[in-house]
């Protein structure tokens, strides 16, 4: 009975951990996942983990306190950088919507509470659906498994003043950006060639209202471009998923250096 208490103080480390990353993580941190089963399932995965550490054995002192805020500290970032990622799927359809007239017409997250673009919720729920399908929901639970080879259980302080730690930071913030603008290129490229057209019918036929005439063209074209869009779209989130993993990754190596 002991030898199980010995293993309780890195137990509790483990689990403050896992609850972290959990709370804020893409599939598993929703508000629609109810609380008991986040805790459930980090409670499973702390106790299948403690046993995979090197050294779980942890004395109860004052530093114990610190241990457990710094804890806290390496699942909320590491969770964080995955979701800070995702999102780039939500910016796409915002660009998407900003095009095609859909702006003015917020849905309300239930995922987030926030308020999201049409288009973007569209290609977000398909996102997820595709990354269940991949098994990308395991790779994530892999950014926990991988972060105590990084940053080990006893490892005090984190160097959140490091200048590689806020460069790779506002590096990540410009990648999400950037892969936003990717995955909304064509559509917004195709409807741009719309904008160009509808001029040209203005200039050439000035008895038509192109402010009546194009918002429907608009939505019709878009609409038709989204049903060609997603075979490539799924290829872009194979891909955004491997730069996740390579920003959680990157993050703990920073961290733990």
């Amino acid at each position: 009975m002991m030898e199980w208490l010995n293993y309780l103080p890195g137990f509790l480390l483990v689990f403050v951990r896992i609850l972290a990353f959990i709370a804020v993580l893409p599939i598993y941190g929703y508000r629609t996942i109810p609380s008991t089963f986040k805790i459930g399932l980090s409670l499973f995965l702390a106790w299948t983990l403690i046993f995979t550490l090197q050294d779980p054995f942890v004395e109860i002192d004052a530093v114990y306190f610190l241990l457990i805020i710094k804890e806290v500290l390496v699942g909320l970032m590491v969770g964080l950088i995955a979701m800070i990622m995702l999102y780039a799927i939500q910016i796409a359809g915002g660009f998407i919507d900003m095009n095609m007239g859909f702006l003015i017409a917020n849905v309300v997250d239930p995922q987030t509470g926030a308020q999201s673009p049409l288009v973007g919720t569209y290609l977000y729920t398909f996102a997820i659906l595709f990354l269940l399908m991949i098994n990308g929901h395991h790779l994530l639970l892999d950014g926990v498994f991988y972060s105590y080879q990084f940053i080990p259980i006893d490892q005090l302080f984190l160097p959140f003043g490091d200048e590689g730690v806020v460069y790779f930071v506002a590096a990540t913030f410009a990648k999400m950006f950037m892969i936003a603008f990717q995955m909304a290129l064509p559509i917004v490229g195709s409807l741009f060639l719309v904008d160009v057209a509808l001029g040209m019918i203005s200039r050439s036929v000035p008895q038509m209202n192109v402010f009546v005439v194009g918002l429907p063209v608009k939505i019709m074209v878009g609409l038709l471009l989204l049903t060609v869009y997603m075979g490539v779209f799924f290829m872009l989130v194979r891909a955004l998923m491997n730069e996740i993993i390579v920003a959680m990754r990157t993050l703990m190596q920073l961290l733990g250096a």
